[in-house]
């Protein structure tokens, strides 16, 4: 989905679960989230936005363009994890703000994901209303 391009941060939503990724972006907007929704299948896609360079109809990073993520640790191709430690290391993203979405609740796995830099960590299925509150905030 996506709505108003002139919002100012587009919102990059790594979901390889279409149920998951409806649900998230449903109740984004119906708690008044309108921002511009990109969303990936899986961490590979995530990568290619970010560092391929452009090909086709495919969406890729826009230098200077305000970007927020909301990443599934578990994924095919590419992990979560993976994914963040990749934003996180180059120099030009690593301010992107990186909230982590998922399952579990392990201690190790979150406290390996703020390591490597993620915003926050939010286990699934998520209170919409709380959750989009914190975007705004963010």
């Amino acid at each position: 989905m996506k709505s108003d391009k002139n919002l100012e941060v587009t919102i990059l939503i790594a979901e390889d679960d279409d149920g998951h990724a409806e649900l998230i972006i449903d109740n984004l907007q119906e708690a008044g989230v309108n921002n511009w929704i990109i969303r990936f299948r899986n961490g590979q896609e995530a990568l290619d936005f970010f560092f391929a360079p452009a090909s086709g109809d495919l969406p890729r990073r826009e230098p200077g363009k305000a970007y927020m993520m909301l990443l599934d640790i578990r994924m095919p191709k590419v992990d979560g994890i993976e994914v963040l430690r990749q934003i996180k290391e180059d120099p030009a993203l690593k301010n992107l703000p990186v909230i982590m979405l998922t399952t579990t609740d392990d201690p190790r796995e979150i406290q390996n994901c703020y390591a490597l830099g993620c915003s926050c960590y939010v286990t699934k299925p998520v209170d919409y209303i709380k959750f989009s509150e914190m975007l705004t905030r963010l």
